[in-house]
């Protein structure tokens, strides 16, 4: 038992247990040999708890028989269905000879009931995270606002503290005896002290502040200041370092941490003179999708606020356009596709857009050419670099009527080549940017009830959808890049994010949803049966833990004075971590062997 005891104190989440719970723990466990090529447990069947390996390899796969990963040492497997009622959702067997261990049912509830870092570990990826606590985790001093704090004297008259805050726009005064803090005046005391209650307005503060309030230091965290504001029904909160007031905490500046702000960012957009001016706006999207990270957003809320900001540039590109090139000839649509249309844009992007102009227009026009020019090399100067594919609207393929876009699409769910499935794939994902909105709407409903209808195109589709696959491989998990730059990394774009996205545009096509963003489709083709319940919670638990990790990396990245980029080293990641995404991309890799047998339908 010994031994056992002293294995899993290297094994997280134990390793964060007290030695006497690990001794009893160690009692628990159930040891077995299986030799190579033997079963532990089957799709299906009921599972009697966690098993842990002790040595060997583990190769589990899914209902199909298809492979879906090969685990070591001090790898846990089986989880999964142990916590979701019980059953296996994947078949389990030793890939060589191999001792297993195995923890009751019973055993890992109590465990997870009694110990925080238990339950953190065995949480099904980040949507186990209380949303509403986000801001908790930073300090007091990363939530003051710019600029000393406003102060006066006890003596000071009430109506020249309220002029004090008038004129630096702020609705607290922090009153001072040197400074000491001895008491705060806000506009909420104004009205029901001041005025509510008839009060000379030459009186002192010293009379109708309130006197010794509670402070926090500027170490203190976030969740202070919620909970204090919470329990105490207040909205202004001092922050006094070594007896100094040297700053003030309010409502205001949690709602300025939290957005901080894209709206901003989205005005001086819309507001810019030059393209200069508008690179210097997109020059903030690292600032502020570290900031958002660091609060703890949703990922959908962040690539929603970053694509919103490049929906505002895209505009005021085209506005300087017009004002340059005049009326256009004929109505048009500028249209984006890939992560812009839909709406998943990270620090890292390049551009992907389209021209769709009126029935009969001439798409030869030179103004079409210039229009198309002017906001392509915009979008490049603001750091939307030129699509690699040529997947822009300055290429004359892509700037065409109406009329000649429905043949596009036509043509691709007649043919579906292999050209014909990658740009299916691509403009299945357009969203309109500005112009007339129309010429996109019936397009669009129309080709999904013509694509849908065919079965060989939807095949293809299906088959398209899975050539990225998830990075799962015998090291750690993971299948990791072999050489150059990104040796020993892993791919969170093309081999995490894609695989979801391309399986959620089948569904859409199955479903004929018109949602264009990725997590919208999943929810949608759940409500519609497209895909079953369970599977459809998995696969955006999955795809939710993925885009949050990629995040984290780029934020991490530019913290580092690092360009952003979609690699990330498994290595770096603790155990908790790692445990987590290996499961997320085992989902994601079971939906698509649920997909490749023609299953796609179930989940």
């Amino acid at each position: 038992m010994s031994d056992t005891t002293d294995f899993i104190a290297t094994v997280h989440p134990y390793d964060s247990l007290p030695r006497n719970e690990l001794v009893r723990l160690a009692g628990s466990f159930c040891c077995r040999d299986y030799p190579a090529g033997a079963t532990i447990y089957r799709f299906g069947e009921k599972l009697a708890g966690l098993y842990l390996i002790r040595s060997g390899r583990v190769r589990v796969s899914d209902c199909n028989g298809d492979p879906v990963s090969e685990l070591q040492q001090r790898n846990s497997f089986g989880e999964r269905g142990l916590l979701q009622g019980g059953t296996a959702m994947t078949t389990a067997s030793a890939a060589e000879d191999s001792t297993i261990l195995m923890l009751p049912r019973d055993e890992v509830l109590r465990l997870i009931e009694s110990y925080r870092s238990v339950a953190r570990f065995f949480a099904r990826g980040r949507n186990a995270v209380d949303r509403g606590a986000d801001i908790a985790l930073l300090k007091v001093e990363e939530l003051l606002g710019e600029g000393g704090p406003l102060s006066c004297s006890a003596e000071t008259p009430i109506n020249e503290a309220a002029r004090m805050m008038r004129d630096a726009r702020v609705s607290s005064i922090g009153v001072t005896e040197g400074e000491r803090l001895i008491g705060v005046l806000t506009i909420r005391d104004m009205s029901n002290r001041v005025v509510a209650e008839g009060r000379d307005t030459r009186d002192p503060v010293s009379s109708v502040m309130t006197a010794d309030p509670v402070t926090l230091p500027p170490t203190a965290l976030g969740h202070d200041v919620l909970n204090i504001m919470s329990k105490r029904h207040i909205g202004h909160l001092p922050v006094v370092e070594d007896g100094r007031f040297i700053g003030m905490i309010s409502q205001t500046d949690l709602t300025r941490v939290q957005a901080i702000s894209s709206a901003g960012l989205i005005r001086d957009a819309l507001q810019a003179g030059t393209v200069a001016d508008l690179a210097r706006v997109t020059g903030g999207i690292p600032d502020l999708l570290d900031r958002l990270v660091q609060a703890h957003q949703r990922h959908e809320v962040i690539t929603r606020m970053i694509t919103d900001i490049a929906d505002a540039v895209t505009r005021r590109l085209l506005d300087m356009a017009q004002e340059k090139l005049g009326v256009a000839p004929t109505g048009w649509l500028w249209a984006a596709c890939g992560s812009q249309g839909r709406q998943e844009q990270t620090g890292v992007s390049d551009q992907d857009n389209c021209l769709i102009l009126e029935q009969g227009s001439d798409p030869a026009d030179p103004y079409f050419k210039a229009l198309a020019r002017f906001v392509s090399d915009g979008l490049h100067a603001c750091g939307y670099i030129y699509c690699p594919g040529d997947m822009m609207a300055t290429n004359p393929r892509w700037c065409q009527p109406r009329e000649v876009w429905q043949g596009y699409f036509r043509d691709w769910i007649a043919n579906p080549s292999p050209e014909a499935q990658m740009l299916a794939s691509v403009m299945f994902d357009l969203r309109a940017i500005a112009g007339d909105a129309a010429l996109l709407a019936d397009l669009q409903q129309d080709t999904l009830q013509m694509a849908s209808k065919n079965s060989i195109f939807v095949a293809h589709m299906v088959s398209n959808s899975l050539k990225h696959r998830p990075p799962l491989g015998l090291i750690g998990g993971f299948a990791t890049i072999r050489s150059g730059d990104h040796k020993h990394h892993i791919d969170m774009k093309h081999n995490g994010v894609v695989p979801v996205t391309d399986l959620a545009r089948v569904y859409a096509l199955q479903g004929r949803l018109t949602s264009v963003n990725t997590r919208a489709r999943m929810v949608d083709a759940e409500a519609r049966g497209v895909i079953s319940g369970s599977g459809a919670r998995d696969l955006i638990a999955a795809y939710d833990l993925i885009q949050t990790m990629r995040l984290e990396n780029q934020a991490h990245l530019i913290r580092a004075g690092r360009q952003p980029d979609n690699y990330l080293s498994p290595s770096d990641l603790p155990d908790l971590e790692r445990s987590h995404l290996r499961d997320a991309f085992v989902v994601v890799r079971s939906m698509q062997s649920a997909m490749g047998h023609g299953k796609g339908m179930l989940g």
